[in-house]
């Protein structure tokens, strides 16, 4: 099977512009392409994943990445999606979040002169002359066609500022640019942006006259997926520091029963052969499909000795209760009070609440224990010595554990 044959059998692609020149370049390793990553915070996350993944799968059968860092773009904020304006940030901040996500991108993609680039927006839009920009691209945005895009007509209602409604012709720009300075001649994205990308295609063929494709690929943890890549604690990212891998690998073998057949097609590098094999399966065989995913996808972002690590504190903790490789958050003198500690701030410390209203309502609804005992007294506390030794495993909901110790 071709890539763009297994592409589709994945179910990675929505729409395509130019489906037979798109196949033929991609099946014959020609393709030079491009997937954008706004860089609104200090890492990546599972919203990336599948972007990354398929760009990983694009390089293997010989095609050429590019990975556009949006130093520029995220001066604006993409409204695609949004209810509301993104929070504005200092180049001081775009800049040390591009440097995150560059270092979390090598264990994907192979970067080099002939393999893939790594390239900021902000090259070329931040020395943009506003007026010669509008002299050059305005007259090939309509500005009726922009409004019935998908991601400004969401916005309309509450209201579009002037600085969004220009992110499209900045991201058109960014196509033509690439296809200028690199002979980009492709680019993928969530089915959110294909508005975004139908312009920068319309650009370059309307100012170059050259053939350019857009490309949008089923984003699992985008389109279908607002609640997706999210836990009560917060965004699952691939930063280690931010969720833990063993968090990682409980996120993904805690998915629906209904998804994990879907993740393990599109995320996976499994052979299709052997995920049509799990298509079968039903009842307690659906958990081993799950063990299978998350130890899949913890490797690729944590390595395989992490995604061990996980697997082993995972069956423990529901077998024997063993708590040995459970991620483990140690607290120190700060943390108590008269030699105790109260469960909030336990919970809160840990991670596992969000802030203390947060931990104090999965108390009161009954979604706490230490040490299999339910606490629902928001005043419970633990003093200092119960914590020595193996320390204690505390609980919030079915699937969220962490062992705490003293340092």
């Amino acid at each position: 099977m071709k890539i763009y044959e297994e592409l589709q059998a994945r179910g990675l692609i929505a729409q395509v512009t130019d489906e037979k020149e798109i196949r033929e370049l991609v099946n014959a390793g020609k393709a030079t392409f491009y997937i954008g990553f706004d860089p609104t915070a200090d890492s990546l996350h599972v919203g990336h994943f599948m972007a990354l993944c398929l760009m990983k799968r694009l390089q293997m059968a010989g095609n050429k990445p590019i990975a556009l860092l949006g130093g520029g773009t995220g001066m604006i904020g993409d409204p695609s999606g949004r209810s509301d304006m993104r929070q504005m940030m200092t180049v001081e901040t775009i800049q040390h979040n591009c440097d995150c996500f560059k270092k979390q991108m090598s264990r994907f993609i192979e970067f080099g002169e002939d393999k893939a680039l790594m390239v900021n927006n902000a090259d070329w839009l931040m020395n943009l002359n506003y007026v010669e920009l509008l002299r050059e691209v305005g007259a090939c945005f309509s500005v009726n066609n922009m409004l019935r895009a998908e991601c400004y007509k969401q916005r309309m209602e509450k209201g579009l500022s002037f600085l969004e409604f220009n992110y499209m012709i900045m991201q058109s720009y960014d196509f033509y640019a690439l296809y200028q300075k690199y002979g980009c001649n492709m680019q993928f994205g969530g089915d959110d942006q294909w508005s975004n990308m139908l312009g920068g295609t319309e650009l370059i063929r309307r100012k170059l006259n050259k053939d350019a494709y857009a490309m949008t690929i089923t984003l699992l943890l985008n389109s279908e997926g607002k609640k997706m890549g999210k836990t009560q604690s917060g965004a699952v990212w691939l930063d280690p520091n931010k969720t833990s891998p063993f968090d990682f690998y409980q996120y993904w073998r805690n998915v629906a029963d209904a998804d994990v057949l879907k993740c393990l097609r599109m995320l996976t590098f499994l052979p299709l052969e052997q995920v049509d094999e799990m298509d079968k399966w039903e009842g307690s065989q659906l958990n081993q499909a799950k063990e299978i995913l998350a130890y899949e996808l913890t490797g690729l972002v944590h390595g395989e000795e992490e995604a061990r690590k996980a697997q082993s504190g995972a069956r423990a903790l529901f077998s024997s209760g063993n708590a040995a490789e459970m991620p483990t958050v140690e607290l120190g003198e700060d943390d108590f009070k008269e030699d105790s500690i109260d469960i909030i701030t336990m919970l809160t410390v840990s991670g596992l609440a969000k802030s203390r209203s947060d931990g104090r309502k999965n108390v009161e609804q009954g979604g706490v224990s230490v040490n299999g005992e339910k606490i629902t007294d928001i005043h419970h506390t633990l003093p200092k010595d119960a914590f020595a030794g193996d320390g204690v495993v505390l609980k919030r909901g079915k699937k969220s554990f962490k062992k705490i110790c003293l340092k």
